[in-house]
C-alpha cells in the first residue's frame, strides 16, 4: 500500500461525473471514496454538484401547466428588432 497514490481534490472533480453514473472502475472509485473520507470540501462540492443536477432537472421538467396567453410586449418588439431585415 506504500507505493498507492491519492487522489487529490482536482481528480476528485475530473472523476465526478463517472462516480454519479456508477462508470469509475472499482479500485478508483475506492479510492474516491477514500478521498472523500478525510476531505470536508469535497463532500460539500460534491452534495452541491448534486443539488445542481437536482435543480437543472426540475428547471427543466415537463409541465401540464398552460403556457402564457401572451408574451411580454417587450420581449416581442426585442425579438423583432433582432430578426434580419426582410428581403423584397
Amino acid at each position: 500500500m506504500a507505493d498507492q497514490t491519492f487522489i487529490t481534490c482536482r481528480e476528485l472533480i475530473d472523476f465526478l461525473m463517472d462516480y454519479l453514473d456508477g462508470t469509475l472502475p472499482p479500485d478508483r472509485r475506492q479510492e474516491f471514496q477514500r478521498h472523500l473520507g478525510v476531505c470536508p470540501s469535497c463532500i460539500a462540492y460534491l452534495e452541491g454538484y448534486k443539488s445542481t443536477i437536482r435543480l437543472g432537472k426540475s428547471a427543466l421538467a415537463p409541465t401540464d401547466d398552460p403556457a402564457a396567453d401572451k408574451a411580454p410586449e417587450g420581449l416581442l418588439r426585442a425579438i423583432k428588432a433582432a430578426l434580419p431585415p426582410k428581403h423584397l
